[in-house]
């Protein structure tokens, strides 16, 4: 009888998936004030958790780096990246994958803003003065504004009296709006918000260039991540209808018009840009 027991629990054993996902830990690159970012990536969790039938807490992490050595150390299973950071996760996992990105991500571009008391009118002017870049590890912060001074014969270490690191986008216009810096770089996604929310004095603050397009942020899962899980929460991404109001309300919070898919060749070109300014060896 305990034999015959025994063959019957190793059958309901062998029948259970080996993985099983119960908690799903969500986070995303601090590019934005911590409350802004709560408020936001919270109705993500919210939505993420009914779509996929689990729950999801959303992680808040105080640097770039952190959401890479998240995924590395399995202990976020999904998160919001820039670009760049999204090549790092790859490198440093070797199997991160994105899943979706907003459709304004296939041409993404950043905004160079001058304090408008400073005289600063385009990119030459900017010799000489204080600037202030986001965060090290920002794509349209520092990554490829970097990329794009370079090919205009402008070495930031070489040719600013003086480089800062603000730390998030927001944080960068308002250092120009005081004149903390003379002139600064963010997200043109960002600034649009600021200036709609008038957050920003653009009587203070004036844009002075803005870059070519560029594939940036996207939604990455651990590569070892349940595929089950993974085509759930694509899914739960790509179906997000800006007609469904419930839906429009989580697409505003991004600053998305609708999700799209996305693939890891989108993104060699910032990994070339990387190389290119140094800042992947």
């Amino acid at each position: 009888m305990f034999k015959r027991l025994f063959i019957v629990l190793c059958g309901v054993l062998l029948s259970v998936p080996v993985y099983a996902q119960n908690i799903l830990r969500i986070s995303a690159i601090p590019d934005e004030a911590p409350t802004e970012l709560q408020r936001k990536f919270s109705k993500v969790a919210a939505y993420l958790g009914k779509q996929a039938g689990m729950k999801v807490e959303y992680i808040a992490v105080t640097d770039y780096a952190a959401v890479v050595e998240g995924l590395a150390a399995k202990k976020i299973d999904l998160a919001w990246l820039g670009g760049f950071t999204f090549v790092q996760a790859r490198l440093r996992t070797g199997n991160a994958i994105p899943i979706a990105q907003r459709a304004e991500d296939e041409k993404f571009t950043s905004k160079f803003i001058a304090n408008a008391a400073s005289g600063i009118n385009g990119l030459a002017d900017l010799k000489g003065r204080n600037f202030s870049f986001g965060s090290v590890s920002s794509t349209s912060g520092h990554l490829m504004p970097r990329f794009f001074l370079l090919e205009n014969k402008i070495n930031p270490d070489k040719d600013f009296k003086r480089v800062a690191f603000s730390g998030a986008h927001d944080a960068t216009a308002l250092q120009v709006e005081s004149g903390k810096v003379e002139a600064g770089v963010l997200n043109a996604s960002v600034w649009d918000k600021l200036v709609s929310e008038k957050k920003v004095d653009t009587r203070k603050v004036k844009v002075i260039w803005t870059t070519p397009p560029y594939f940036d942020y996207n939604w990455t899962v651990r590569g070892d991540l349940d595929p089950v899980v993974v085509k759930q929460l694509t899914n739960a991404f790509l179906e997000l209808d800006p007609k469904n109001l419930q839906h429009k309300e989580l697409l505003d919070l991004q600053r998305a018009s609708r999700f799209i898919a996305t693939r890891s060749e989108n993104y060699k070109g910032i990994e070339a840009a990387a190389r290119s300014a140094g800042l992947l060896k």
